[in-house]
């Protein structure tokens, strides 16, 4: 009976039928097998795991050229249907697929990455430099490696080796001492020396002395003492020889005893503290303090209250750079303003311009200070005894 009823045309005809769906499912069951290992190695299911652009091609039955020219947003996208285009970019994300950063960089010979030197990270003036390198290079698709040197030498000078091993393309040295040239663009925040393949963004130091002493100066201060920075700090020697020029254009007396070297390397008050504290002790005559930075401003009206002194009354103070908290210290810091973030993105937009060859550039770029007057800075207390006798209307009018 089973017999007849399988060898009848109806139930070869049904037989054949049920054969082909099978076979037709068993196939699709096998292709999906085929399709997970492509895309699965050895089939299991790994999240997270990136797939080639051989294997999406395979999956698309696309050639890796139509892919990329896709994915990349090419050219020659334009002679590419849109329906393949939706395909391949839906495919994409379904995949998670993403483009190899280092086949990019062969292919173009970029690796969209640039090294950058700084002596400490924590450091105010490096952080606000810092976001202005950030905000360019991020609108530019760069990327950027950061290496702290603490202002060692050796550092200095093992770390662009390290970082030219991560094929960086060029370098932003912030407040860091170059002793040599390096085979790749420099641009050089605060740099002074004219070095073979290096653009120096400085600040014009000339400028930033006579507005910091011909404000105290107007004031009617006369005994003004001055910190010099350290033999480490790239803008230590050239602001130093300012100040001074400015001094001698005012005929203003600078007797060495007014003069306070910093031998601290940290970034802290502490640096401003100790030689703040050294001339007070040492009864130096003066109403007036110029300091190397805002940070030794700090530490240096800290140690003038420790004397039982006031600022601004008995002693005006001012500060150099503007950092952010220099506003908000009581007193407010009367200083000279660089404009950090501004001379952070300057360095970052020359040094991808001459990384792409798109202009030429002088050994320096200057920059223009600011002075802001705060509470730190006031009339010396002889002063204003003349001045509230009438003996001085000039310093009235100029106030």
């Amino acid at each position: 009976m089973a017999e007849s009823c399988v060898h009848s045309p109806g139930a070869r005809r049904r037989f054949a039928s049920q054969f082909h769906r099978t076979a037709d499912c068993a196939c699709g069951v096998v292709q999906q097998e085929c399709m997970n290992k492509r895309l699965n190695p050895g089939g299991l299911s790994r999240p997270g795991q990136p797939i080639s652009l051989r294997t999406l091609g395979e999956y698309l039955n696309l050639s890796p050229a139509t892919i990329s020219l896709v994915l990349n947003n090419a050219p020659g996208i334009r002679s590419i249907p849109q329906e393949t285009r939706d395909r391949v970019t839906e495919a994409a994300v379904r995949f998670a697929y993403r483009p190899s950063f280092y086949a990019r960089s062969l292919r173009k010979r970029q690796t969209y990455t640039v090294g950058v030197l700084v002596p400490e990270l924590s450091d105010n003036y490096t952080t606000q430099v810092l976001a202005g390198v950030e905000e360019f290079l991020i609108e530019e698709g760069y990327f950027y490696l950061t290496a702290s040197h603490r202002r060692k030498a050796d550092l200095i000078d093992e770390y662009p080796r390290l970082l030219m091993d991560r094929a960086v393309e060029g370098f932003i040295l912030i407040d860091t001492i170059l002793e040599k040239s390096l085979p790749l663009p420099v641009v050089a925040v605060a740099g002074h020396r004219k070095i073979d393949g290096v653009t120096n963004v400085v600040l014009d130091q000339r400028r930033a002395a006579e507005l910091a002493l011909g404000h105290l100066y107007q004031l009617g201060h006369r005994k003004i003492a001055v910190m010099r920075g350290g033999s480490h700090s790239s803008d230590a020697d050239d602001r130093w020889e300012c100040l001074m020029a400015a001094a001698r254009t005012l005929e203003l007396a600078m007797p060495a005893e007014l003069a306070v070297q910093l031998q601290m390397r940290e970034a802290t008050p502490a640096l401003g503290f100790g030689p703040a504290n050294d001339l007070l002790e040492r009864g130096v005559d003066f109403t007036a303090l110029v300091c190397y930075n805002d940070v030794s401003a700090i530490g240096a009206i800290r140690a003038i209250r420790d004397h039982g002194l006031r600022v601004p009354e008995d002693i005006s103070v001012v500060g150099f750079d503007d950092i952010q908290g220099a506003a908000f210290h009581n007193p407010s810091l009367t200083t000279i303003r660089q404009p950090l973030e501004q001379m952070g993105v300057v360095a970052a937009r020359i040094l991808l311009q001459r990384i792409r060859g798109q202009a030429s550039f002088p050994d320096a770029v200057p920059i223009m200070p600011e002075l802001v007057i705060r509470e730190s800075t006031g009339v010396p207390a002889h002063r204003r005894a003349r001045a509230g006798s009438g003996a001085d209307a000039w310093l009235n009018a100029a106030r």
